[in-house]
């Protein structure tokens, strides 16, 4: 399946495109103030910060509130009044800035509690990552399967198609869902997922990697380096979690 990675020179002259990198801009940015303010009322060096909003009640009210009711609003009136620039790109930051909002605390919509500095918060970083990547990966000008490149009989678009959803769902099923859902996109990135060896707790692994075998040991190694990069990089962006 043939990709084409060029950007056009007027890439920001489409309207789409355009309000689209308003929006993962807007997103991005929005989640890094967010995570660092947050990250600032919970060190004692910065008691001068404003901190988080609470009623009169000692009702705290989440960030993901005001993300909600952004993204409501912006979405709605995008929607009811479809503005002409530069009010589309207006309501595309403003939706951004809500979704940027609404994802760091993203693992409060899994359990449903504030886990916001534990383990299980870690989950609001992943689902950041993926917004980003695959938001980043739209807006570039890619499809899933790129159909509109394209040629050749309806046979051969469907063996294509068939593939590459093949090389994604066996990098997903070795324990690297990330680069299976990029492969949608990007085929080559599934078939690097697909062909190294899977993480340990995988699917794959557990059927096909017998215990204290060498491939076992090699994907626990590997793995092992992996989250301690994964670890490393999560504590620098989004705070060290708590001790449980």
């Amino acid at each position: 399946m043939e990709l084409n990675f060029e950007v056009s020179q007027h890439f920001l002259d489409d309207r789409g495109q355009r309000s689209g990198f308003v929006l993962l801009g807007a997103f991005l940015l929005a989640f890094l103030f967010i995570r660092t303010s947050a990250r600032m009322i919970r060190s004692p060096k910065f008691s001068w910060w404003p901190g988080s909003v609470k009623t009169s009640s000692g009702l705290h009210l989440h960030h993901l509130v005001w993300g909600i009711c952004l993204m409501m609003s912006s979405g709605f009136l995008n929607f009811a009044l479809a503005p002409e620039s530069p009010w589309s790109e207006v309501l595309a930051a403003a939706f951004g800035i809500g979704a940027g909002l609404t994802l760091d605390e993203f693992a409060l919509w899994v359990h449903l509690e504030d886990v916001y500095w534990s383990e299980q918060g870690r989950i609001s970083l992943d689902a950041v990552v993926v917004a980003t990547l695959l938001g980043g990966l739209i807006v570039l000008g890619l499809a899933p399967f790129d159909l509109s490149e394209q040629g050749g009989s309806i046979g051969s678009i469907v063996v294509a198609v068939a593939f590459d959803v093949a090389l994604a769902a066996l990098a997903i099923f070795k324990g690297k869902p990330l680069l299976g859902l990029i492969g949608v996109f990007i085929p080559i990135v599934s078939l690097v997922g697909a062909i190294r060896l899977a993480t340990p707790n995988s699917p794959w692994a557990r059927k096909r990697y017998r215990p204290g075998s060498r491939k076992m040991e090699a994907a626990s190694a590997r793995w092992a380096r992996v989250r301690k990069r994964r670890r490393w990089l999560g504590d620098a962006i989004g705070g060290t979690p708590s001790a449980q």
